[in-house]
């Protein structure tokens, strides 16, 4: 097994996750639905209310069904399916664990050598910013010049700032009572908007 496997499944069981929920989480890593089929991966783009754009990446065995459901959830809100993507920029980020003596000047060097673009702190963590191609590498780079652990790495959508779009409390609530219905979509993991709440 490898090691952010296993990390995984540490942290998972740590937090009192279902042996179920692993096994199905697992599953999905490899491409393959808990009864063996294999997942198709899904990216649906949809403009919410408010102006507030929407990306929804996940993995599914029927991609009818899934685009059903988030057609029904967004049209029922006010919203419609239809392209966002350019309101994103799609980034890799990856989290180190907090190191006492490695900070943003002590890795600020290696970085760049690596092919980062941005490095910040975040929460007395390391965050790391590249281009999806270049995450596995900045990775493993990184932890082999500098000692550091990865908490988690991933390839995000991250809202591009003249698009992000301004919404009061009241607009806030409504879009958060969307994301929540989203979210109960099995077949959704993530999902992306370009406004605050």
């Amino acid at each position: 097994m490898n090691t952010n496997l296993a990390f995984a499944i540490a942290t998972a069981k740590k937090a009192q996750i279902s042996k179920e929920a692993i096994e199905t989480a697992i599953a999905k890593g490899q491409g393959k639905g808990l009864n063996g089929a294999s997942l198709d991966n899904v990216l649906l783009e949809a403009m919410l209310p408010y102006g507030v754009a929407a990306i929804m990446e996940g993995q599914t065995e029927n991609k009818n069904r899934v685009l059903a459901d988030v057609k029904m959830i967004v049209q029922r809100a006010g919203g419609s399916l239809s392209p966002t993507a350019f309101s994103f920029e799609k980034k890799g980020k990856i989290w180190f664990r907090q190191h006492d003596s490695i900070g943003i000047d002590e890795a600020m060097d290696e970085a760049i050598e690596a092919g980062a673009e941005e490095i910040t702190q975040e929460e007395g963590q390391l965050v790391v910013e590249t281009v999806p191609e270049m995450l596995s590498a900045v990775s493993q780079r990184m932890q082999k010049a500098l000692g550091l652990e990865v908490e988690r790495s991933q390839i995000l959508y991250d809202p591009k700032e003249e698009t992000l779009a301004k919404v009061n409390e009241v607009q806030a609530s409504e879009i958060q009572t969307i994301l929540d219905q989203l979210d109960e979509l099995d077949d959704l993991q993530e999902v992306y908007i370009n406004a605050d709440i």
